[in-house]
């Protein structure tokens, strides 16, 4: 993933915080074993544990094979995300039209090692860790490898234990553009209001805030 200096998170709690506050829906990523064939993506749930991402994924799922294969795989989440029209992007006396279009988004990818959980304790404490996140609420029977409605269904699922090595994340909000212009797109995405234009138009004006007219900032420094 390309990352700007000027989209590049303010630090680490930036893109941490932001994963907290997001639902943990993404992309996994895995290099097919055919090199002549395209990476497997598989849609999913994921929850991150300190420096590990936990999911689980049904046993007929076609990635296995891959998966045992890959010495690093990525999970990819993004959001907050906005298509960002031309003619909002005009410079100075320039015509509208004559304005360049762009993407608004926020996205992390967690690059890491696999390792595939079979044992049924192992996948008990997966999917425990995994309803504590993505369920708070409790409302849930216990997950245990050897009762209750869950240890009839284990067999059903694989876990997977993701070990982080490296976090590639980018805010992509024009950060290096005036003050003047991010806070005209803000109020054009305010006005637009689709989608998730109310959610860029937070990102861009929270980023705005912590960085600043990021052009003076870097000459300066």
């Amino acid at each position: 993933m390309l990352v700007h200096p000027w989209d590049s998170p303010v630090d680490a709690a930036e893109w941490q915080e932001w994963l907290a506050a997001t639902e943990r829906f993404g992309m996994l990523v895995v290099n097919n074993v055919d090199p002549a064939h395209a990476p497997l993506v598989v849609p999913t749930h994921f929850t991150l544990a300190g420096s590990e991402v936990l999911l689980h994924l049904a046993r007929p799922n076609p990635v296995w094979p891959h998966l045992e294969a890959a010495a690093e795989v990525r999970v990819v989440l993004a959001g907050d995300h906005a298509y960002i029209p031309g003619y909002w992007r005009a410079a100075g006396d320039a015509p509208a039209e004559d304005g360049v279009p762009t993407s608004y988004y926020s996205a992390v990818q967690l690059v890491g090692r696999p390792t595939v959980v079979d044992d049924p304790a192992g996948k008990a404490e997966i999917l425990t860790a995994q309803l504590g996140d993505l369920q708070p609420e409790g409302r849930h029977a216990v997950v245990a490898a050897d009762a209750g409605p869950y240890a009839r269904m284990l067999p059903g699922i694989r876990g997977i234990r993701l070990a982080v090595q490296r976090v590639e994340a980018k805010f992509k909000y024009d950060d290096q553009k005036p003050v003047e212009h991010r806070e005209r797109v803000s109020s054009a995405l305010d006005g637009r209001g689709r989608g998730r234009d109310p959610a860029a138009a937070r990102q861009q004006r929270r980023r705005l805030a912590e960085i600043g007219d990021w052009q003076a900032g870097h000459r300066n420094g």
